[in-house]
């Protein structure tokens, strides 16, 4: 997306419960969570770009929003979980020229400023939210809509040019949170963040950095596999990648395989489920900025 310098994905987790092993904490509830993580993430890379950590566990995202909106410089644009949901924040965000998208909830209040596309399956429109001072609009948006079935799905955004970002990218934009949601199975099932070792803060802290470390690491070998054998990076289990290290290190003790990188893509080994099988053919994205403004259809 060459109107933006980077594409982040925003979304926070929390941590399991703790384990009681030390005397100072053997006054904890039986089962208290370990806190919660907030975690930026390069959308394209799939590489984290910053993790923020908290031992309260109850904390809504909104706790990480001025870290947030230090780290994030202008022509950067946020994929935000609905957790980060907050007005006058984004009027933050846009004074410092950073955009942002994030799914709009059913009870928001808008006023319509004009309408960019209506068709029987999308409503794209220009819309006022909030109020700073009595009379005086508080931001200015997009609200998308697009039918799915018989339901419609609502997203805003701060890019009010359907030229820099079209309806249908910005839903596949969207419709792609599901990386966030990989990120953190990887680090918690597949890594074994879910097993905190130790319940002593510092502990947490430490196992949550070596951890996201070794998921960045993964990240650029299944990056590396995806360029060998000519692929996206997306059609890449980085699962099966980390379980065929398993047989790697087996075939480099044998003294079969120097490179972890050629044993992974070779065709011989398909049979390790590196690459993913493809269910169903991709639909192509619809580019167009603009659509017409035909009357409404039930």
């Amino acid at each position: 997306m060459k109107h933006f310098e980077q594409v982040w994905a925003v979304d926070g987790s929390v941590l399991e419960a703790l384990f009681r092993k030390l005397d100072s904490l053997q006054e904890c509830p039986v089962g208290q969570l370990a806190g919660k993580i907030c975690t930026v993430i390069e959308v394209g890379s799939q590489l984290p770009v910053e993790l923020w950590f908290t031992d309260n566990a109850k904390a809504h995202d909104c706790q990480f929003l001025d870290s947030l909106l230090t780290l994030a410089t202008a022509k950067t644009l946020l994929r935000l979980d609905r957790g980060f949901y907050a007005f006058e924040w984004w009027a933050q965000l846009r004074t410092q020229q950073v955009q942002f998208i994030c799914a709009a909830k059913s009870n928001l209040v808008y006023t319509v400023i004009q309408e960019l596309s209506l068709t029987h399956g999308l409503k794209d429109r220009l819309i006022a939210i909030g109020q700073d001072r009595p009379g005086q609009t508080l931001l200015r948006l997009r609200l998308i809509e697009v039918r799915q079935g018989k339901g419609w799905y609502r997203y805003v955004t701060s890019v009010l040019e359907p030229e820099v970002l079209p309806p249908y990218v910005l839903v596949d934009l969207y419709a792609r949170r599901w990386s966030s949601e990989e990120a953190f199975h990887l680090v918690k099932r597949l890594l074994g963040l879910s097993y905190l070792w130790t319940g002593s803060l510092n502990g947490v802290k430490l196992q949550i950095w070596a951890t996201w470390l070794m998921s960045a690491v993964l990240v650029d070998l299944s990056d590396a596999v995806a360029e060998a054998v000519q692929l996206p990076l997306e059609r890449i289990s980085m699962e099966m990648v980390w379980r065929g290290l398993y047989h790697v290190n087996h075939a480099y003790n044998t003294g079969q395989v120097s490179d972890p990188v050629a044993y992974l893509a070779a065709p011989e080994n398909r049979d390790l489920g590196v690459i993913k099988i493809l269910r169903k053919t991709p639909k192509l994205l619809d580019f167009s900025p603009y659509f017409p403004c035909l009357p409404e259809t039930s």
